[in-house]
């Protein structure tokens, strides 16, 4: 790559790692010369102002803020500090949150309609970065708390239905979970798909919503499901087989011959990319540090598998001891024959 590309990447990542958003004016850019249809920054000067301000992005990401602190503000004020919600799960959902800036608020939302590359880097900090982050802030305990009293009980009355439960527990199964995810991340990476999101706002935003939904769903299975104390094995084997066919889609899409989405044909010339190294930069993106992400996560688990069997075998030791210590403390009986008077 020339340095004109390392320059691209190295604002990629920029972006990735910051999101506090600029108090300047504007909803993603000024319309392409050659594409009217397509709106996005045309040149570097551009980019660091076309924050994306959409009402609806915008509104749902104060509500789910809102609901956050009132929820743990109304926990600790009854528990305590750091209990019910604690500061790790705090800054868990705050990073997690200001990952949803950065990909859905942020000058990489209006870029991703001019680079593959971009919109490649805003979809993998959605399923990467805010849904683990946000799963392991526990959200639904603040939100439920954050609720009147009679709403609380009302939307708990309707997950104890049972034909919800039903149907959670099937999707929430972490194969269900594994396959929707995966299933989504390939649908929507067939190419006529992927660009109807470039001129319809609906479809982009169904399937920003499809690829957060899914991961959410995804990384919940594992971390925070009914199934993740037992399935530590399991979890790890989900996440390098993630690994393995996002990785296999990443390198496709790498070294590919062809133009897989023409949309972009017109866009790169701007950014001193042709079109087939813009889908090089993306699919490369998804290849290494998407797939580093699955498989840290996949090490971690197995990790805490191993401990996991180490502190059982530990407990199954110490019980084993035990029981032989108070056996040989019991007094034995005597061989001899009563006597008989």
């Amino acid at each position: 790559m020339t340095s004109r590309h390392y320059h691209i990447l190295a604002s990629l990542v920029f972006l990735a790692v910051s999101g506090a958003p600029a108090l300047v004016h504007g909803h993603g850019g000024v319309p392409h010369p050659e594409q009217p249809h397509v709106t996005g920054p045309r040149n570097w000067s551009e980019l660091w102002t076309a924050w994306a301000w959409e009402p609806g992005v915008l509104i749902s990401m104060l509500l789910t803020a809102w609901l956050y602190a009132r929820g743990t503000r109304r926990i600790w004020r009854e528990a305590g500090a750091g209990r019910g919600i604690r500061f790790r799960d705090l800054l868990n959902f705050s990073a997690g949150w200001l990952a949803l800036i950065v990909a859905l608020v942020s000058p990489l939302h209006p870029w991703g309609n001019m680079l593959f590359s971009a919109h490649m880097s805003q979809h993998e900090i959605l399923m990467l970065v805010a849904a683990p982050l946000l799963v392991l802030g526990r959200p639904l305990v603040a939100f439920l708390k954050a609720l009147p009293a009679g709403w609380a009980t009302a939307v708990a009355q309707c997950f104890r239905n049972s034909t919800w439960q039903l149907i959670w527990h099937s999707l929430s199964h972490p194969f269900s979970a594994w396959l929707i995810h995966g299933v989504t991340l390939w649908i929507w990476h067939i190419p006529f798909l992927f660009e109807a999101t470039l001129t319809n706002e609906w479809i982009h935003a169904f399937q920003h919503i499809s690829f957060l939904g899914s991961a959410l769903l995804f990384w919940w299975a594992l971390i925070q499901g009914p199934h993740y104390l037992s399935g530590y094995g399991l979890a790890v084997l989900y996440l390098f087989t993630t690994a393995l066919h996002s990785g296999l889609l990443g390198a496709l899409i790498t070294f590919a011959s062809t133009v897989w989405y023409p949309a972009y044909a017109k866009t790169t010339a701007s950014w001193g990319l042709t079109p087939l190294e813009d889908q090089q930069l993306g699919g490369l993106i998804m290849w290494v540090p998407a797939c580093s992400v699955y498989i840290i996560a996949g090490l971690a688990f197995f990790t805490a598998w191993l401990r996991r069997s180490e502190l059982r075998a530990r407990q199954s030791e110490s019980c084993r001891a035990a029981t032989s210590s108070a056996g040989a403390l019991q007094p034995r009986e005597s061989s001899a024959s009563p006597e008989v008077l």
